[in-house]
């Protein structure tokens, strides 16, 4: 499922632009790639998620699925400095592995993961731009057109 999300703070709002949902099973192969990189906590998986893939996940469905993760053998945890920082494991980084080409998505877009992100922004400045002009006379109109 795709939306917008409404909110305050930085991270949301209009501010923030149009934010990708994830969907459903994204969540576990976007957490394994950050892992892959190294152990973090969940703060900081959620936040590298959301700048490598222009999505940001919801706390809701980031720790149940790390713990699904663990519970799995794919990630293992510990206590770190009050925090509990998540690490993959081999049998995680083969699942990542096997999954592919899929681990970007269905569209070619998602080769750059934020491709559809900037695409979503460009549509709201052109939308921006066509509702700014439309009291304007034929020629303004037939530049914003151009």
């Amino acid at each position: 499922m795709r939306g917008f999300w409404f909110g305050h703070g930085k991270d949301y709002g209009w501010e923030a632009g149009w934010i990708q949902r994830m969907r459903r099973g994204d969540v576990k192969f976007a957490i394994l790639e950050v892992l892959a990189q190294g152990p973090q906590h969940g703060y900081e998986i959620m936040h590298a998620i959301a700048e490598r893939r222009g999505a940001k996940p919801s706390p809701g469905s980031v720790y149940p699925t790390l713990q699904m993760l663990e519970d799995g053998g794919f990630v293992t945890s510990e206590q770190v400095d009050g925090k509990r920082v998540y690490t993959i494991t081999d049998v995680g980084r083969e699942l990542l592995a096997n999954r592919g080409a899929e681990a970007n998505g269905d569209d070619e877009a998602d080769d750059e993961p934020n491709a559809r992100h900037r695409a979503r922004e460009s549509a709201m400045k052109l939308g921006a731009a066509v509702m700014s002009a439309r009291n304007s006379d034929d020629k303004t109109l037939d530049r914003v057109r151009e």
